[in-house]
């Protein structure tokens, strides 16, 4: 998959507790977060879909991929349900990359990097930065989706590092950003309105 661009699902299908509202339609210098993660990965992915309920405020022009099991059972459902759409519309790829809607600083190298990390198996490569590991940003093998979907039948089988812990994983290390408001973490999530007041200091200092 190196001499190629991946496919992509963009995970928007958490219940956003902590935010109170649907963190992907939060607005981070006037865009939904969600918008500055598409801008992103544009230009590096082949296929770019969301992984959000069917009902998903959409106002980008991406096709929306549910889930296919019920009672949101967490990212791993979102990442097979990429993986299915991925099948589909894009047969020769070996990987999915994978990246959550609250991430709006992702590197515009982000599928560069990774890529780099892949070998001749079929690892699972994830990014990790300031010596954190990020298991919802990644390449993963489309052929994990059975795998994932078997897991997932075990109703106490929901947690994202006890999956992974069963797989072989590739770790890419990146690099904070220097900005005027201090290092910035790439893979900043936005989880509740202070990390988006937050966002909004290092947007405005990227500007």
């Amino acid at each position: 998959m190196t001499d190629m661009l991946p496919p992509a699902i963009i995970l928007a299908g958490g219940l956003s507790r902590r935010m109170g509202r649907d963190k992907a339609l939060a607005l981070l210098g006037g865009r939904p977060l969600i918008a500055h993660v598409i801008e992103r990965l544009t230009t590096q992915t082949s296929l770019l879909a969301i992984n959000a309920p069917a009902d998903f405020a959409n106002d980008f022009g991406l096709p929306v991929v549910p889930d296919t099991l019920a009672g949101h059972p967490g990212p791993l459902a979102g990442i097979a349900a990429g993986m299915r759409h991925a099948a589909i519309l894009a047969p020769t790829a070996s990987h999915l990359l994978i990246v959550p809607a609250d991430c709006p600083f992702v590197p515009r190298v982000l599928v560069s990097r990774l890529s780099a990390g892949l070998d001749a198996g079929s690892a699972i490569v994830l990014a990790r930065s300031n010596g954190r590991l990020h298991p919802v940003v990644g390449l993963w093998p489309v052929s994990l989706a059975p795998a994932i979907e078997a897991w997932l039948t075990d109703p106490q089988n929901r947690k994202l590092m006890r999956f992974i812990e069963g797989q072989r994983v590739v770790v890419v290390d990146f690099d904070m950003v220097e900005t005027t408001e201090g290092p910035l973490d790439p893979f900043l999530n936005i989880n509740t309105p202070e990390d988006l007041l937050k966002a909004e200091r290092y947007h405005e200092a990227l500007a």
